[in-house]
């Protein structure tokens, strides 16, 4: 839609940070990623580095945390101190939903289909006395400014983990603000593929693992939470490191630091940081408005190829909505066995609830795209 694979070459140049290329035709980022090559020298150089010194060099680590916090800011136009480094995705969500002071008869606004990660916390506040009103993914933008209205929090994916859908966010975003609405975003299955600005799209806090679309580690993620929402938080996950005297191992004074690190319970995962600093610095590098371009692009090129054999899409995409996920099946196939086969022959695909899911990234090629469609039964 707009982005020609063969004379924008985006794979070309990057194919070589990627050494996963020798060996597989990878198409499910939606899973998990193999880690960029910087990712994985950076984690082999703190590997060697803690076997051989142990923590002499502690403050190349701390230089570390304050990497990953500023990369991660650059890409969602926001600042260092809104960044706190969680485990995961699940981690960040639970942040918000325990961290909230509910009252009985708030009102959530959630969507149909979600990852269990945004489902599962908002559904437990059943306890609290808070309901949910749940929408459609794709439902009408006059639908969600009408069930946003008296609710306390919306929280949506940035892309939907099965369908693929790309959610308006600047357009919801809007709903939020004028409806006084905290307005949280599941960002694992967009970050790092399409620009996110939290400015421009009023969000207030957004999650993301670094194993997806980030192409770093397992275990490292991120949380963004507006300067002017932390206070509304409560960190109930507390530890030593919660504090803002937390370098003062004498003291033992519990107040809060002033910035997002006031969410961050202990001891981080320091080879994880690095990996997922280098990761988001070398997407930074690229650019991420490219790199979404050729995503949609090969998106588009599984999608369009799989109709052609006769496949439904399970979600149809458009230059706003498409994004890297492309879910399809055909009457008469079994995904599962497909999948089975696809790997056999070293091509890396997902069975997800009866749909073939296709998750290719930047540095794909349109000639793997063609040789995947080629096995496609």
């Amino acid at each position: 839609m707009g982005f020609d694979l063969t004379t924008n070459k985006l794979w070309e140049s990057h194919r070589a940070n990627f050494s996963v290329t020798r060996n597989l035709v990878y198409l499910n980022h939606a899973a998990v990623s193999p880690v960029c090559k910087a990712a994985a020298d950076a984690m082999r150089w703190l590997a060697n580095d803690a076997e051989e010194w142990g923590s002499l060099h502690y403050d190349k680590w701390l230089a570390c945390y304050d990497g990953l916090r500023a990369e991660t800011a650059r890409m969602l136009n926001a600042t260092p101190g809104e960044i706190a480094i969680v485990k995961n995705t699940s981690e960040g969500i639970a942040t918000i939903a325990l961290g909230i002071d509910w009252k009985a008869g708030d009102r959530v606004v959630c969507f149909e289909g979600e990852f269990p990660a945004n489902q599962y916390p908002w559904q437990r506040l059943a306890a609290r006395g808070v309901s949910i009103t749940w929408l459609k993914v794709d439902a009408p933008l006059d639908e969600i400014d009408k069930a946003a209205q008296g609710a306390r929090l919306l929280a949506i994916s940035f892309v939907q983990f099965l369908s693929g859908y790309r959610a308006p966010l600047e357009a919801i975003g809007e709903i939020c603000r004028r409806r006084g609405v905290f307005f949280f975003v599941d960002a694992i299955q967009g970050l790092g593929v399409f620009p996110l600005d939290v400015q421009k799209c009023n969000i207030d806090a957004a999650a993301a693992d670094g194993h997806k679309w980030l192409t770093g580690p397992e275990g490292c993620g991120v949380l963004f939470i507006r300067k002017d929402r932390q206070d509304e938080i409560d960190p109930v996950e507390f530890g030593w490191t919660n504090a803002a005297s937390h370098v003062d191992y004498a003291s033992r004074d519990m107040t809060l630091r002033k910035d997002a690190g006031r969410f961050e319970p202990g001891t981080l995962n320091t080879i994880g940081c690095f990996g997922l600093r280098a990761a988001f610095a070398y997407l930074n590098g690229t650019g991420v408005p490219a790199i979404g371009a050729a995503v949609q692009a090969l998106g588009d090129q599984v999608a369009e190829g799989g109709r052609a054999k006769g496949y439904e899409l399970m979600c149809e995409r458009t230059s706003e909505t498409g994004a890297g996920i492309v879910s399809m099946r055909k009457d008469g196939l079994d995904c599962r066995v497909i999948h089975s086969d696809l790997r056999a022959k070293g091509f890396i695909t997902a069975p997800r609830a009866g749909w073939l899911r296709v998750s290719p990234h930047f540095y794909v090629s349109p000639s793997d795209i063609e040789a995947f469609l080629t096995l496609l039964p």
